[in-house]
């Protein structure tokens, strides 16, 4: 068994802290498999992601069980751009959550998968007409970003149903419109063509407080809408719930100590260009957190009013990952310390936060799973961009990594896999397999989806 020798004080001057990432027992089970990756990598011939849809059916549950313990009515809107996968769709349509698309092929992909076209939230700027039509003749709920869009949906002569989108007061963002063009909306909505049944925001961060106090604006915003006789009946605070991947401690560990010396290149990202790889109030619990905040859980209540939320990566939670192999070892050396430089099957674009001058933070899992000495490892992609890179932190791997072996990045489900994806250098683009439990309880079911 080969190692490479780092001296302990060479550990800690170039290589990052470790930052595991939760694991729910399916990913155990499927790592302590002897032969199940092998399987599939063989197989595949090539980088892939895998899905596991039960824990998104769980996720799902988890939301609408908030709902009803707070005696809230809610709807869970899954934004679908967060992944592709038609799995992901028929999650929604088995628990009865709706979905958020923004295009005419997400649209029908989701009535593909089993969602009616009334559970179907279509949001997004300047809608195409076609997607306006296609909306409205499927009864979906659109969210009106500004007044042109309010006049080309009235022009189809379709009767719809839409919510208005709010541009949050001191708000930078393209989306939504301001107060004085909410005001002319609710004069200029038609009855008879279009159902005005509430509004809409989004926010950027993951502030529980900022949530609660726009929810109750808008929820303000009802009563006088209904004042004028549109019978709105919802609220939409959108996405960005938090995910937790990784414990705390490590979390803390990696931002106290980060510094150029720990990546490949010499130089970090950006301090503020990190996802919250820590989250002490995730998904559910934050959901439940914002309807406990003020009066605003009292006040949906007492008026009727439906909650509607669009969370993405927080339905994929540890529903996924992305698996590599290693196709090639270097050793190289960095402050006088030797360090590992591994070449991946695939490349970066199917890891997308690396394309966001950030880093995709929680670590791979270096299979098979063995011990040996710590070592320093970044990862390089097969393409022959010096950017491209899946890990530039010099990762603490529990081991010197072999060719053939496998890299398995954790929870990737979320906005990982797809976003950014590219057949660049005319690399096929890495497929999903989906994971489901076997009569035997202990072993799984595998099939490509996509």
């Amino acid at each position: 068994m080969k190692t490479l020798t780092v001296p302990p004080g060479g550990l800690s001057e170039i290589t990052a802290a470790p930052m595991p990432a939760y694991r729910d027992d399916w990913e155990e089970r499927l790592l302590a498999d002897p032969n199940l990756l092998r399987e599939m990598a063989d197989g595949i011939g090539g980088p892939f992601h895998l899905l596991y849809p039960a824990r998104v059916v769980h996720n799902i549950r988890a939301f609408q069980r908030v709902f009803a313990r707070k005696g809230v009515v809610g709807t869970v809107y899954y934004g679908k751009k967060a992944n592709k996968s038609p799995a992901v769709v028929r999650a929604c349509a088995e628990t009865g959550a709706g979905v958020d698309v923004s295009s005419v092929g997400e649209f029908t992909a989701a009535l593909a998968g089993g969602v009616r076209g009334e559970d179907l939230m279509v949001t997004g700027p300047a809608k195409s007409d076609e997607l306006l039509r296609l909306a409205a003749q499927q009864r979906a709920l659109i969210a009106i970003d500004d007044l042109d869009e309010l006049a080309r949906l009235t022009a189809t002569a379709i009767p719809a149903r839409a919510v208005l989108r709010v541009l949050p007061r001191g708000s930078a963002s393209r989306f939504g419109m301001t107060g004085d063009e909410l005001d002319l909306a609710l004069t200029l909505v038609d009855a008879e063509a279009i159902r005005l049944e509430g509004f809409s925001f989004h926010l950027t961060g993951y502030e529980v407080a900022d949530r609660a106090a726009l929810a109750l604006q808008l929820i303000a915003r009802c009563r006088e809408a209904r004042g004028l006789g549109h019978p709105v009946s919802t609220i939409s605070i959108g996405g960005g719930f938090g995910v937790d991947y990784v414990p705390a401690e490590a979390w803390h560990a990696f931002l106290d100590g980060v510094n150029d010396r720990w990546f490949h290149g010499g130089r970090a990202p950006a301090p503020d260009s990190y996802y919250p790889y820590h989250c002490p109030v995730p998904g559910p619990a934050m959901l439940e957190a914002i309807l406990e905040h003020g009066e605003l859980g009292n006040q949906l209540r007492a008026t009727g009013i439906r909650m509607a939320i669009e969370p993405g990566r927080a339905l994929l939670d540890r529903a996924g990952c992305s698996v590599f192999r290693v196709q090639g070892v270097k050793v190289r050396s960095a402050h006088g310390y030797p360090y590992v430089i591994l070449t991946a099957d695939g490349t970066s674009f199917s890891l997308s936060e690396q394309w966001f001058d950030s880093e995709y933070l929680p670590d791979p899992v270096l299979w098979p799973e063995y011990p040996g000495a710590v070592t320093p490892t970044c990862v390089g992609g097969s393409s022959c961009m010096e950017t491209d890179m899946l890990s530039r932190r010099r990762i603490p791997l529990p081991r010197l990594a072999a060719t053939g072996d496998l890299l398995v990045y954790p929870n990737t489900a979320g906005y990982q896999q797809d976003s950014n994806e590219s057949s660049f250098h005319e690399l096929p683009i890495p497929p999903k397999i989906v994971l489901r439990d076997g009569p035997d309880a202990r072993l799984f079911e595998w099939k490509l989806v996509d």
